[in-house]
């Protein structure tokens, strides 16, 4: 049995890499206050507004978390040319986040999901997006800056982070993943269900439970998890991808590599609110590709990652010091 890599080795790793994020960027905007009453207009609560606040969503925060994690990340991708554009750039400054990547466009409008939230509870949520794909052009100019942060940076790993909002069509992707691989960096995927079969060759496919299901197309149970191995190796036969890591909510995560397979439970948890626990764990993982940890590791990690950010309320990342408490204190 191989010797179990120290965890501060590891998350000292996590500091000293350079991880482009490419995808679908969003502002997630809060609306925070009590309900006392309910409408006289119509039987739904009525929030008094007593703090609102705007954070980094989608690809954006999976490079907050990649931030969080010691990473340097830097962000491409397409938005509107309004006013919620130039709040989503100066949220990337505040978070020392490189925009360098991020284009502008007058034909679209920059997504903006708004939650009003009482006490703990989601009273509604607004959002506010295009769906589209890109346009040709609008691809042509994403396309150019990707290359060029990949010549300029050398990031340790590609992430492509797809939200089903248009930034990712065909040919950003395969256009990504390819200029990727002629450089050496590794790929790591967060799909959607409109590309599923679009990532061919990615180094790492992380969809959640119900991603893997609608892309595959099949019925499956969260605890069947020999149905999940089973989908597992038929969907790498298919995409061509070199590993796996699906997450399966309350049941863990279930991980692949060339016949390697891992399981992992759930750690127990207060959960409180699940938004952006995804974005932990492919950036978790991401910093673990980066580094060529074990397929064990990798799970571990990112497992515990997206566990503990779920212990609190809104879209937060993940505390880079916590996480390595928990992974040595574990034994990860």
């Amino acid at each position: 049995m191989s010797t179990p890599i120290d965890a501060r080795t590891i998350a000292e790793g996590f500091g000293r890499t350079t991880a482009l994020v490419v995808g679908d960027v969003m502002v997630d905007a809060y609306l925070w206050g009590r309900v006392d009453r309910i409408s006289p207009e119509a039987p739904v609560p009525v929030v008094q507004v007593t703090d609102r606040s705007a954070r980094l969503g989608g690809a954006a925060n999976v490079a907050r978390n990649l931030r969080a994690l010691g990473a340097k990340a830097i962000v491409a991708s397409i938005i509107g040319d309004d006013a919620d554009a130039r709040t989503l750039e100066k949220l990337l400054k505040d978070e020392g986040l490189g925009a360098e990547g991020i284009v502008r466009s007058a034909q679209r409008r920059t997504t903006v999901k708004t939650r009003i939230i009482s006490g703990h509870q989601h009273v509604v949520r607004v959002d506010e997006e295009m769906e589209e794909p890109i346009t040709a052009q609008e691809e042509d100019k994403l396309m150019a800056r990707i290359t060029a942060l990949l010549d300029a940076e050398r990031p340790g790993v590609l992430v492509l982070e797809d939200y089903d909002k248009g930034a990712l069509t065909e040919r950003v992707i395969t256009g990504a993943i390819a200029a990727a691989h002629a450089r050496a960096i590794p790929v790591a995927v967060d799909p959607k269900k409109r590309n599923f079969f679009t990532y061919r060759g990615a180094d790492l496919f992380k969809p959640n439970l119900k991603e893997l299901r609608e892309g595959l197309k099949i019925d499956l149970r969260a605890g069947d998890l020999e149905g999940v191995g089973a989908s597992v190796r038929a969907l790498e036969e298919r995409l061509g991808n070199r590993a796996s890591l699906i997450t399966l909510s309350e049941h863990g995560v279930y991980a692949h590599h060339a016949g390697e397979e891992v399981v992992l439970p759930a750690h127990p948890r207060k959960i409180v609110d699940v938004s952006g626990a995804g974005d932990t764990v492919i950036a978790t993982a991401a910093l673990c590709l980066a580094q060529g940890l074990p397929l064990r590791t990798l799970a571990a990690w990112s497992n515990l990652a997206g566990g503990l950010v779920c212990e609190q309320v809104g879209v937060v990342p993940v505390d880079k010091e916590q996480l390595t408490r928990e992974a040595e204190r574990l034994a990860l």
